[in-house]
């Protein structure tokens, strides 16, 4: 996949991002054929997905990986390709004739670390993971991993050499950063992840969950026989259906931002993950009490009654609510930013969405009368 296959697939395909940008879909045809995005589009598509929560960045503009391999004679060779599909992105996999699995190391970066580029090695020689990873995980100095496969991919019959990493092995990457969550998690010897390191540790947790689960279903098949019966992509369909339900678990539907700025409003002097009660209070408020009355309305009609450990974000449908709220909570941040003081944000959220303050008479008797 090129960057501008990458960054085209983010807006949902040639017609829909043609139709954003106010072009023919020869345009954005275009950049498909020559594999980039002209410079002059770039700052454009940023602002484009800013508006329309699209989770783009100046790094998708690139390509995300190093130049290939030289050819290293008695390679192996991949004798079956395709591709797994892994949180939006397709991650390449072959097996080669020596019988081994590996995925595109490409597509580990992509699809697994995160769409932000960069070389596997400088994830996994950041000191904080470190001591949760195999021997042969650990990058030597010269940047190196001992785990990685050089083979030719054997497309279209000419010699074409890429690196590989055994599919076995990304299940020891995915637990060691699901060891170093939990870790982080329990506050255990003062450990924690940045916020980066966080996000891959989500989604090394969510593909761990996802494989465990579709790997005890095609244990039963293969000894039931039932294999030789299920439609051919079954199992890579339940793949699919039970990554997008993990990645939802992690989905952070409230960034730290918002904590950061309401923080900064209400003069909070404590940690953001420490944040007090009464800040959902001013969620209610300036969330939910400013979703508009289609958004309210569905709320209403699909939201269950409240439970314990449930809140209204998690009841949101993935296709309307939650893009929805993903926006307005987006733009909530936005406009704290510029204000001074919490009243200032209630003022400016008032004028935007056309309310407009109502003062109440009180009537007490008069002293006199006492």
């Amino acid at each position: 996949m090129n960057p501008a296959q990458h960054v085209v697939g983010k807006f949902g395909g040639p017609a829909a991002l043609a139709k954003l940008i106010n072009k023919g879909q020869s345009t954005v045809s275009y950049w498909l054929k020559i594999g980039t995005i002209p410079a002059k589009w770039q700052p454009i598509l940023l602002e484009l997905a800013a508006n329309n929560a699209v989770d783009l960045s100046a790094n998708d503009f690139v390509t995300v990986d190093t130049a290939e391999p030289a050819e290293e004679p008695g390679a192996p060779k991949a004798t079956h390709w395709g591709a797994l599909s892994i949180g939006g992105n397709e991650l390449p996999c072959y097996v080669l004739d020596n019988g081994q699995r590996v995925f595109s190391l490409k597509g580990i970066v992509v699809g697994l670390i995160g769409t932000e580029g960069g070389q596997l090695a400088e994830y996994l020689k950041v000191k904080a993971l470190r001591p949760y990873l195999p021997d042969d995980l650990i990058p030597a100095p010269d940047g190196s991993i001992p785990v990685l496969v050089k083979f030719d991919t054997g497309a279209e019959g000419v010699a074409k050499f890429a690196v590989g990493f055994p599919v076995e092995r990304t299940v020891d990457l995915c637990a060691a950063y699901a060891e170093a969550l939990q870790d982080h998690l329990k506050h255990r010897d003062g450990f924690e992840l940045t916020a980066r390191q966080l996000d891959i540790a989500n989604r090394a947790t969510a593909f761990l969950r996802a494989s465990a689960k579709t790997g005890i279903i095609a244990l039963v098949d293969e000894a039931t026989g039932y294999q030789y019966d299920r439609a051919q992509d079954a199992l890579r369909l339940k793949y699919k259906l039970f990554l997008e339900d993990e990645m939802r678990k992690w989905e952070k539907t409230f960034p730290d931002q918002l904590w950061v700025e309401f923080g900064r409003l209400t003069k909070w002097q404590g940690p953001v993950h420490s944040r007090p009660k009464y800040w959902g209070k001013l969620v209610m408020e300036l969330v939910y009490g400013y979703l508009d009355r289609d958004v309210a309305k569905w709320l209403k009609e699909n939201a269950p009654k409240p439970i314990h450990g449930q809140n209204y974000h998690q009841w949101l449908s993935g296709q309307y609510g939650l893009k929805r709220l993903i926006e307005h909570v987006w733009m909530l941040i936005g406009m704290a930013s510029a204000c001074g003081n919490m009243p200032e944000l209630r003022a400016k959220m008032a004028e935007k969405f056309g309310r407009v303050p109502v003062q109440l008479t009180l009537y007490l008797e008069s002293p006199k009368n006492n």
